[in-house]
């Protein structure tokens, strides 16, 4: 199974919808994905029609073990792949997760649960901060994909976010692999974007996708039952850059994992 977090601690890069695509991509393409919304806003679980589930029926389960004890997880289906829901008790129940062992209960639902359900990928949507979800998510996943708006402000929170999941992977989990970065909301027209996408490619080298993902009136619209660029248009720009995207990225992740691990060899 591959185990993919999707994150980026600033807001607006285009990281919910490139869950949301990215998964019905992969599912599109025969595999059968396991979406987990680990966002206490919620935007991905109401993105794609489901309502506000009560905590017992979201993720929120997931880090409590009385709640989670005896009971089926909390799986619904989308119309594109199987999604765990978020539910605002999130945020109540991230004040109880001190511990340094808190970090730790995504890694234990991976490795227990999920081998179980025959799921060939599971993705992680990540809120836009640095939680002790963001950092379950990261300690328990093999891949990251890190969106990035090409502006500034997305472009330091990218950075910020990369310096995270190294920390985590020379922390908490060595087998996390070197973060891919994906360019969303690309505009060809503007200068910035071409500036801020050759200094990404520059500096972080072959961690950029080669695939991006241009602007799509289709994808800033694409909310609702079914909730993908494909269930609004399956041939508009969005659909295709994010097919082509998640091809990439099931390219990237059997090439690394046929290579021997290594460690981060850029410091941002």
């Amino acid at each position: 199974m591959i185990t993919i977090s999707v994150c980026n601690h600033k807001g607006g890069t285009g990281k919910t919808t490139s869950s949301i695509n990215l998964a019905a991509a992969l599912s599109l393409s025969g595999l059968n994905v396991l979406v987990v919304d680990l966002d206490p806003q919620g935007f991905l679980t109401r993105m794609v029609g489901i309502g506000e589930p009560e905590a017992s029926e979201s993720s929120a389960i997931l880090f409590d073990p009385d709640a989670k004890e005896g009971r089926a997880l909390p799986i619904v289906e989308t119309g594109s792949f199987a999604l765990i829901p978020s539910s605002p008790a999130l945020s109540a129940g991230m004040r109880k997760l001190t511990r340094p062992v808190d970090v730790l209960w995504l890694k234990e639902f991976v490795e227990g649960d999920v081998p179980t359900l025959g799921y060939d990928v599971l993705l992680f949507d990540t809120a836009a901060a640095v939680t002790v979800y963001s950092l379950n998510a990261l300690a328990a996943s093999d891949h990251v994909v890190i969106p990035v708006l090409p502006e500034y402000q997305p472009v330091v929170g990218a950075e910020q976010t990369w310096q995270t999941a190294q920390m985590v992977r020379k922390k908490l989990n060595p087998g996390l692999d070197e973060p891919s970065f994906l360019l969303t909301m690309v505009d060809g027209r503007k200068q910035n974007h071409r500036s801020y996408r050759s200094y990404m490619r520059e500096k972080y080298g072959s961690h950029v996708m080669r695939q991006i993902i241009r602007t799509c009136t289709t994808l800033s619209i694409s909310h609702g039952p079914g909730g993908t660029v494909y269930s609004r248009n399956a041939h508009a720009r969005g659909a295709v850059d994010y097919a082509s995207a998640a091809e990439e990225l099931m390219t990237r992740i059997s090439r690394r994992e046929q290579a021997p691990h290594q460690e981060p060899a850029i410091q941002a």
